[in-house]
C-alpha cells in the first residue's frame, strides 16, 4: 500500500473516533525514515486508546502493517508506528508542550 493511501486510511480511522485537529505532515524532503507525520488530538487517555486502535484496525484491513504501538499505559500520548507513517495520538496539554508540529515544519524549511 502506498503511503499517500495511507495517509488517508489513518486519517479517516482518526475521524471516525472524532479526534481533533488532525494535522498530516509530509516529511519525505526532511527524513528517509517515513513520507508522513500525522497528528491528532484527543480529549481523554480513553480516546487516545481507541483512536490508536481504530487506527491499527483499520491500517490491519486495508492491507498495512502495525510496527510498534507506544505509550498505551498512560494514554496522554500514542504513537502507532505504521513503517512510512508515524502517528502521534495526543491530549492537548501534551501536544502543546511538545509542539510536534512547529519541529517538523521548521525541518521543512
Amino acid at each position: 500500500m502506498n503511503s499517500e493511501l495511507l495517509a488517508r486510511t489513518i486519517v479517516s480511522a482518526l475521524e471516525d473516533i472524532k479526534a481533533q485537529d488532525i494535522k498530516v505532515l509530509d516529511v519525505t524532503k526532511i527524513t528517509a525514515m517515513f513520507d508522513y507525520v500525522i497528528i491528532a488530538s484527543a480529549e481523554s487517555s480513553r480516546q487516545t486508546k481507541a483512536l490508536a486502535n481504530n487506527v491499527q484496525g483499520k491500517v490491519k484491513a486495508a492491507g498495512g502493517k502495525i510496527y510498534s504501538v507506544e505509550g498505551e499505559q498512560t494514554g496522554e500520548w500514542l504513537l502507532v508506528d505504521v513503517g512510512d507513517i508515524v502517528v502521534h495520538i495526543m491530549q492537548p496539554a501534551v501536544r502543546e508542550y511538545y509542539n510536534l508540529e512547529a519541529l517538523w515544519e521548521t525541518q521543512e524549511s
